[in-house]
């Protein structure tokens, strides 16, 4: 198969990471930190290291401000839910998936005002329209990095400096950008930030995390055993174990452990210049094509590896039937969970088809992707 669904998952996953899991499976996939005996101790380690690997990747200072979770989702669901009181003001954009907009529109019922910023028709938004809705009772901007959609990339730095001179909280959704694109939390000023490790790094489905700056306390979204404090009625305050209750995804951790340790040897910027090389050939490729509509960011303008396109006369949903059934070719197609995002592109409610690429995909894959379109349309 043509796998061109990189931005929903990637795969494959490198060998090392399956084995990393097989290896947890078979020799440590004790409780981590819920005993004194080596088994338990190796698992223990095998987090810890992981969340180690991490701070390095995110420029965090202290690992354990580094909650592990399940999934994207779920981090923004804590840092949203845990942070915003009745009366709060934030400020999100067009551009969010609904891990950030569902839980949003579930806090404006709890008393929460919510301004969505409008992005381009290019998927672009600018830190000068986030900063023309701040007001003075706005505690937080929600933001992604980079849009599930379109590709773009927003100016995060630009926003931290705005939200940092106004004592306001940035949470950064990093799903799309993690591991593709060098983020510092520091340098860029965010507060809280959101990933997932399923994507570009590597890691398995079911892991995800979520930075926590130190000044910031969160209510935790779940309650229940955290291995040690267990005489409190509440939660201890100690990180990571006030966040992570219940027992962890060691398996997991262990395999997204192994995906930043790939990461880290093949280097992101040479990961990323395999990609923008893919995706640019693949828009040459479909801007050749008549009746192929491509959106997202312009020429020469920064964005991830996504090529999102409609074609006239088709359905996205029809269309990608046929590349998976008739050339074994894998696309994401619909709404992409970003409705809003697809109101600001005009494509809603029939969506549209998005090839996203990763660092296994090949120039012959793409040139057959293309060719594949061609004949359809002939």
């Amino acid at each position: 198969m043509i796998y061109l669904d990189n931005a929903a998952t990637t795969w494959p996953k490198p060998p090392e990471v399956v084995h990393a899991m097989m290896e947890c499976l078979e020799s440590s996939s004790a409780n981590p930190g819920r005993g004194s005996h080596q088994l338990s101790l190796k698992a223990s380690r095998i987090v810890s290291d992981t969340r180690n690997k991490l701070a390095k990747l995110f420029g965090v200072t202290n690992p354990s401000d580094i909650v592990f979770t399940q999934n994207a989702t779920e981090s923004l669901n804590l840092a949203i839910k845990g942070f915003l009181r009745p009366g709060d003001h934030v400020v999100t954009s067009s551009l969010e998936h609904n891990s950030v907009r569902r839980p949003l529109e579930y806090m404006r019922k709890q008393g929460v005002k919510i301004t969505y910023v409008q992005a381009d028709s290019y998927g672009i938004l600018s830190a000068e329209k986030i900063e023309d809705a701040l007001t003075e009772n706005t505690r937080l901007v929600v933001i992604t990095h980079g849009s599930n959609l379109t590709g773009s990339i927003l100016p995060i730095e630009e926003i931290g400096k705005l939200t940092r001179a106004r004592g306001i909280r940035l949470l950064v959704d990093v799903a799309q950008t993690a591991g593709l694109f060098p983020i510092d939390v520091e340098s860029m000023g965010i507060d809280m930030l959101a990933f997932t490790g399923h994507k570009s790094l590597y890691g398995p489905q079911g892991t995800g995390g979520l930075y926590i700056h130190p000044d910031i306390d969160l209510i935790p979204l779940l309650h229940g055993g955290s291995g040690g404090h267990s005489e409190l009625i509440d939660m201890p305050s100690i990180r990571p174990d006030r966040f992570e209750a219940g027992t962890r995804n060691t398996v997991g951790i262990a395999g997204l452990g192994a995906g930043l340790t790939f990461l880290e040897k093949e280097g992101i910027d040479r990961i990323r210049k395999h990609e923008q090389e893919l995706t640019a050939l693949l828009l040459q490729e479909l801007q050749a094509i008549p009746d192929v509509r491509i959106f997202g960011p312009p020429p020469n303008v920064d964005r991830s590896p996504i090529v999102s396109f409609v074609v006239e006369g088709f359905d996205s949903t029809e269309l990608g039937f046929i590349l998976d059934q008739h050339y074994n070719i894998a696309v994401r197609t619909g709404l992409h969970c970003a409705p809003l995002a697809h109101e600001t592109l005009g494509t809603s409610p029939e969506g549209l088809v998005r090839a996203s690429i990763g660092f296994f995909n090949t120039k012959h894959e793409i040139l057959e992707f293309a060719a594949a379109i061609r004949e359809i349309l002939q």
